[in-house]
């Protein structure tokens, strides 16, 4: 088990590992299998991202397996579901970290301020334009919805004796260049 603290500075430095990176570099060994199979996981953090089959939390942080608890839908949206695993994460791994990570040139978000999709799309954008409100730039957007995020999350578990002391921060993917800005 480690600090928020040092999960955050775990994922900078995964992070800045990944930069010059040509493939991912966390351990995925057998041995490293092996012992996650027969011992459980025990992930340093907990990370809330976007579907988007170009933002690889396990690669953008440099980590192998058992080492980031993944939890992806579009738009890195919050409902039940995701808090559910976050609350599992917590109580039964010793997760004390949530990153809600975003991501610039999301679809999700372009969706929610460009278009009135849809069918089972509409839950997404409808959730992000509470989010964003009448804000037009992605980018800004984008931020906007990950801080949505972060604080539906504290919010949902301010009141809970185990979960209330929950480091949840957000943080944005830049598709150009690797780098993960942390809000």
């Amino acid at each position: 088990m480690i600090t928020s603290n040092e999960a955050i500075l775990k994922l900078k430095e995964g992070n800045k590992k990944y930069l010059n990176a040509s493939s991912c570099t966390g351990d995925i060994s057998q041995d490293v299998r092996k012992k996650t199979c027969e011992l459980g996981q025990s992930p340093y953090a907990t990370i809330l991202t976007c579907s988007d089959s170009r933002v690889i939390p396990e690669c953008i942080f440099s980590a192998g397996i058992g080492e980031l608890f993944v939890i992806r839908v579009a738009g890195n949206v919050v409902d039940r579901h995701q808090m559910a695993s976050i609350e599992y994460a917590a109580e039964h791994l010793g997760c004390s970290l949530v990153l809600v990570l975003g991501h610039n040139h999301c679809g999700a978000v372009d969706a929610a301020i460009n278009h009135d999709p849809q069918g089972f799309v509409k839950f997404i954008t409808d959730e992000i334009k509470l989010a964003i409100g009448g804000e037009k730039d992605e980018f800004c957007a984008s931020c906007l919805n990950v801080r949505y995020s972060v604080s539906k999350i504290k919010m949902n578990f301010a009141k809970s004796k185990k979960l209330s002391d929950l480091t949840v921060i957000g943080a944005i993917y830049h598709l150009e260049d690797g780098s993960v800005e942390f809000l």
